[in-house]
């Protein structure tokens, strides 16, 4: 609905009034909302979802060619290239994730995904996913000379395939529709802006 009005608002901030938790287990938290508008209004129902935080690891060789993976992603139905990443473990008595853990997050993942490690690593940013339905963040890491120390060491439900790409590969992957994870489109970027 569009109002022809301007806003006058000075108060932005939307007021939560209920939350039902519609599916809350280890993996996600999903809730209907409702909230008193800055006008006064009441709207409902409005859906969001707390996940586990994660990371994004930009990660190059020695070669300087860099690390990624080809996956499967259920929202889409497709496969796509993207960079390694995963959750980050939450202390049980944190309300918030460290940046050591988040660290430790994105060398774990590099490792089990790839099979390579670096000594060589780079906060880039931490950023809400998608800060509109959802609460968790992106913490976005930039590793290089990385190299090879053991084979893939995946998860369960996990099955990907690793690849190293020249930055050609990717721009033209990205270009193409190939590289399809927004918040990796959004680290690759910042990474080549921050080379």
């Amino acid at each position: 609905m569009s109002h022809n009005k301007p806003n006058t608002q000075p108060n932005l901030k939307w007021e939560l009034l209920k939350t039902e938790h519609l599916v809350q287990d280890e993996w996600i938290d999903f809730r209907r909302l409702t909230y008193r508008m800055p006008d006064g209004s009441i709207f409902t129902p409005y859906y969001n979802y707390s996940r586990r935080n994660y990371v994004v690891i930009v990660a190059s060789d020695e070669a300087g060619r860099f690390l990624c993976v080809r996956q499967y992603r259920q929202g889409i139905g497709e496969v796509t290239t993207e960079f390694p990443a995963g959750g980050i473990e939450k202390a049980k008595d944190a309300d918030d994730v460290s940046e050591d853990a988040a660290l430790a997050a994105a060398k774990r993942e590099l490792q089990e995904e790839t099979g390579y490690t670096s000594d060589d690593w780079r906060h880039l940013l931490t950023i809400p996913s998608d800060a509109t339905i959802s609460d968790n963040y992106a913490h976005i890491y930039r590793a290089k000379n990385c190299r090879r120390v053991s084979g893939q060491d995946l998860d369960e439900t996990e099955f990907l395939n690793a690849a190293l790409l020249s930055k050609d590969e990717i721009e033209n992957l990205i270009q193409t529709g190939g590289f399809q994870q927004a918040v990796h489109v959004m680290a690759w970027l910042l990474a080549e802006r921050q080379a």
